[in-house]
C-alpha cells in the first residue's frame, strides 16, 4: 500500500511539512513519486522515517543524518562508517541522559525545599535546617549540586 505526504504524517505523527522539508534535504531518496511528482511512502519507509526522527531527538545534525542515508544507499562498503556513527552517537546519548539525570536531580531538590517551604509558610525554613533534618537522598543531591553549581541554593 501507498501513503501520500499527508497520511504518512498522521500515521507517524509528525507534519506534512516536515516530511517535505526532509525529503527536499535529500533524507528520503527511497521515497517514490506518482506520475505527476506526488510523493508516496510505503510501510518500510515508516523505518527510515522513524529512525531519521530518533536521530534528529537525539541532537543528530540533519547534514550527518543525511550522510548516514547516502551511506546506506551506497550499500555494504559503507557499513564501518555507519559502524562507527551509531558508535559516536551512543556516547553523545549517554552524555546527554547523565545530563538530563543530573537535571533531574537538582528539579527533585529543589521540588523538595518548595515542599517543606509550602508546609513551613516560608522559605526562611531553609536557613534553620540543620543536614540531619534533610532527607539522605536531598543531602547528596544538595552536596552535589553545591560542589558543581556552588552559586545555586
Amino acid at each position: 500500500m501507498m501513503y501520500t505526504v499527508a497520511e504518512t504524517a498522521k500515521i507517524i505523527n509528525t507534519s506534512p511539512h516536515t516530511l517535505r522539508y526532509y525529503s527536499n534535504k535529500g533524507l528520503l531518496p527511497f521515497v517514490e513519486r506518482s506520475e505527476s511528482g506526488i510523493r508516496l511512502f510505503k510501510e518500510e519507509d515508516f523505518k527510515w522515517l522513524f529512525l531519521i526522527d530518533c536521530l534528529k531527538n537525539t541532537g543528530m545534525p540533519l547534514r550527518e543524518i543525511k550522510q548516514f542515508v547516502d551511506w546506506a544507499m551506497t550499500g555494504d562498503e559503507t557499513i564501518d562508517d555507519r559502524l562507527a556513527m551509531f558508535e559516536e552517537r551512543e556516547i553523545a546519548v549517554k552524555e546527554q541522559i547523565a545530563q538530563m539525570e543530573e537535571y533531574l536531580a537538582f528539579i527533585q531538590y529543589k521540588k523538595w525545599r518548595y515542599q517543606v517551604s509550602k508546609e513551613a509558610g516560608t522559605t526562611a525554613i531553609h536557613e534553620t535546617m540543620s543536614e540531619s533534618e534533610i532527607p539522605a537522598d536531598i543531602l547528596a543531591i544538595k552536596k552535589r549540586s553545591e560542589e558543581l553549581h556552588p552559586f545555586l541554593e
